[in-house]
């Protein structure tokens, strides 16, 4: 199997330079924990060093989910909405306990054919949603999504990984694309839900 990182999985942080780039920053995502007997996922930068990990203990349905640092400090934890019909879920700042949300995060539901997946809305002080600032629209199942803010602008996507030294990749590892600005741990909680929302095991992707 091609090697997906280079470099020790224990490597440094690199998160708060990925915020200050003045260059997209292309992250491999794998899905897939270094933690035997777990589920999630391990984000690398194209250095090869570790950035962002999910572990799971639990390989059942998930109604909680924590985003880690390589230092495995809690960036956000995800809930899903109790009682709620639809995927609707919450992205919460750090370990949350009964702290307000920071996102709220729902699946695009239509009859009709559509582009749009998801939708996120700023979670205000008041107690309630207020607004739509990014979108997310594309394929997950085939790894070509976009997430755009209110003015149409793209702010990250997903992609394929390009094959290496002739030997590809499956749906299990991609790309994620993070423009300049936008926060890349956002990004991968968008991440996190597109793979609670539509299902992605799609070890072999052929089209």
């Amino acid at each position: 199997m091609t090697k997906i990182y280079p470099n020790s999985p224990i490597s440094s942080s690199p998160l708060a330079s990925i915020s200050t780039e003045s260059e997209p920053a292309s992250l491999t995502v794998w899905r897939k924990s270094l933690l035997f007997n777990c589920s999630g996922f391990t984000v690398f930068d194209s250095n090869g060093n570790l950035v962002f990990r999910v572990d799971n203990y639990s390989s059942t349905s998930r109604t909680e989910i924590v985003l880690m640092d390589a230092a495995g400090k809690p960036l956000f934890t995800i809930r899903r909405k109790k009682l709620s019909i639809a995927d609707h879920w919450y992205i919460y700042d750090g370990e949350a306990s009964t702290a307000r949300p920071r996102f709220s995060v729902r699946k695009h539901v239509t009859l009709l054919p559509s582009k749009e997946l998801a939708y996120v809305n700023h979670y205000g002080r008041s107690g309630g949603e207020e607004g739509v600032i990014y979108g997310i629209e594309g394929s997950f199942s085939h790894r070509s999504c976009v997430v755009y803010d209110d003015r149409r602008r793209h702010v990250a996507e997903i992609r394929r990984k390009e094959a290496v030294a002739g030997v590809s990749f499956d749906g299990d590892v991609f790309r994620l694309v993070v423009q300049p600005g936008f926060d890349a741990a956002l990004a991968m909680a968008v991440v996190i839900l597109l793979e609670q929302m539509f299902g992605s095991r799609v070890a072999a992707l052929k089209d």
